[in-house]
């Protein structure tokens, strides 16, 4: 198979755009029928940089038709496979598209770029182009596309910078893999250790186009062919124009997997080792993430406790099992200082045990019953750890934290809280929930990429909450009804500040409460209000 990568100059001055248009469309009029395959960088439709969101749409408006009308053209007068990244138009914008056409200019495959980068999802005020990247938050699998009996998978630019996804797609059985790519700041050393690192894990051909940002430069460029053991076929570095390789896509790497082990691919062999549970989360389970789960939500209150105990782990699965967007607990610390869930202070109401929890140690709370009196299928349920909860829930829900200690002037345990939502990896899927303005303070301070949740202090002032917020800066309101108003909500949303309510498991309460604008309802019975709502 004759494979041929297409690197044009790529200017960082929009008035270059037609320039670097045409010198492309040169290039691309330079193959011909001794190709079978022709791989085109990405946003062909947008070969320049492009100083505004304005500028870089109305460079798709004028060039994506034309781009895609060459493609066609040339997969026919070539009689090639072409693959070309130019926009997409949706219903909900523009997206980043790998388009594949057959050899007779049909489209049989489009590929959405799986990791949009931060320029193209931020909005136009954050400097972004506003790119329709709703696919991206919902599960896939990796794209594949077989074609004459080559199955091809595909990454676009940031896609190759995650690292996690290349076991994925070697799961596929990949032959070639199609790269469309800028990546405009990385050396030609660091390029080349990703792409060949890529090819190794995948055991799969890499066919990648790029830019050059002119024949000196050290950085962006090194459009490539690259075999499936690493080997460099082709590397054009900064070279302007196209290099061409013959290659058997159906040709493997195999090694000793082992010492005296059979021969395997790379990622056969390490499949025999793999030990999904020591890595960070992954998966068609991790939900969104706190920033782009959208609203209004229904969090289940101290978990679905009314058909189980409240702040355990039944609990807490019952309503992620039934969709929940998120689930509420409290944090304890014990006399040797475990951090468990629990709502009281006190241990007589939820369990078989009377006093305080800080005054006993984590194994005499063991010895406690802590499900008898929810019902005697629950008899023998144990208390249950903060990191028991992280373990079995995180990046699965959205988790409003209350730190209970954090509510009294007492050791704050910053280092240890913070320590396990890290160590779990899921700092983006929590927010933390405290009413001791201190204690906000003094967490910025800490983790100030932690989210705080400001709760009610006591102040029967329905702005009382708003206007510390505003003044501590936090990210959220924990409204307690009834100390709230209309404006209470509208003030709290005009300044950037998102509004829970604790609590309702009445559906018309909670009917009344999204009219109001209400971001999220905390419940005892999720599956009532959910049903209401939903």
């Amino acid at each position: 198979m004759k494979v041929a990568i297409i690197q044009p100059y790529y200017s960082f001055d929009e008035k270059d755009t037609a320039r670097c248009y045409d010198e492309m469309v040169a290039l691309i009029d330079k193959c011909d029928d001794s190709l079978d395959l022709i791989v085109l960088p990405e946003y062909s439709d947008v070969p320049a940089d492009q100083s505004s969101k304005a500028n870089y749409h109305a460079m798709v408006a004028k060039y994506n038709d034309d781009i895609m009308q060459k493609a066609k053209d040339t997969a026919r007068r070539c009689n090639a496979i072409v693959c070309v990244n130019a926009a997409e138009r949706t219903a909900s914008g523009i997206r980043n598209t790998t388009h594949v056409l057959d050899r007779q200019g049909n489209c049989v495959g489009k590929y959405f770029k799986a990791h949009p980068a931060p320029s193209e999802v931020k909005t136009e005020a954050q400097g972004g182009n506003e790119l329709d990247v709703s696919y991206s938050y919902d599960f896939a699998e990796p794209y594949v596309v077989e074609l004459e009996g080559i199955r091809f998978g595909f990454m676009t630019c940031y896609d190759f910078y995650f690292y996690e996804n290349f076991a994925t797609l070697a799961r596929k059985d990949v032959d070639i893999i199609i790269g469309c790519s800028h990546q405009r700041t990385d050396t030609h050393e660091a390029l080349s250790i990703i792409n060949r690192f890529l090819c190794y894990n995948t055991n799969a051909y890499l066919v990648r186009s790029a830019v050059s940002l002119g024949e000196g430069s050290k950085i962006c460029g090194c459009s490539c062919i690259i075999a499936p053991d690493g080997t460099v076929i082709e590397d054009m570095k900064s070279r302007i124009g196209i290099a061409v390789a013959d290659i058997d896509p159906h040709a493997k790497y195999y090694k000793a997997a082992g010492f005296k082990g059979a021969l395997k691919s790379h990622y056969q062999y390490i499949e025999e080792g793999r030990r999904p549970w020591l890595y960070r989360n992954g998966g068609a389970s991790v939900v969104k993430f706190e920033d782009v789960m959208p609203y209004p939500r229904i969090c289940a209150h101290r978990g679905f406790n009314t058909v189980a105990p409240e702040n355990t782990l039944p609990a807490f699965g019952a309503a992620v099992a039934l969709g929940a967007e998120e689930i509420e607990f409290d944090l304890w610390s014990t006399k040797d200082g475990v951090i468990v869930s629990c709502h009281d202070d006190t241990l007589d109401r939820v369990s078989d045990g009377t006093g305080k929890i800080c005054d006993r140690t984590y194994e005499e709370l063991l010895a406690l019953d802590f499900g008898a009196k929810h019902g005697d299928k629950f008899k023998g349920l144990k208390i249950c750890t903060f990191e028991e909860i992280l373990q079995k829930f995180a990046g699965r829900v959205i988790m409003n934290i209350h730190v209970k200690i954090w509510d009294y002037d007492v050791d704050p345990m910053f280092e240890q809280i913070v320590g396990l939502i890290r160590k779990y990896d899921c700092e983006k899927h929590v927010y933390f929930m405290t009413s001791n303005d201190k204690r906000v303070e003094e967490l910025r301070e800490f983790a100030p990429d932690m989210k705080v949740c400001l709760g009610w202090d006591g102040n029967k002032d329905p702005m009382s909450m708003v206007d510390r917020a505003i003044a501590l800066g936090a990210y959220k309101i924990q409204l307690f009804k009834p100390y709230f108003t209309q404006e209470t909500v509208d003030t709290a949303h005009a300044n950037g500040i998102l509004c829970n309510v604790f609590w309702s498991d009445d559906p018309d309460e909670a009917r009344a409460f999204h009219k109001m604008g209400i971001d999220t309802i905390l419940t005892n019975d999720y599956l009532t209000i959910a049903n209401a709502l939903k």
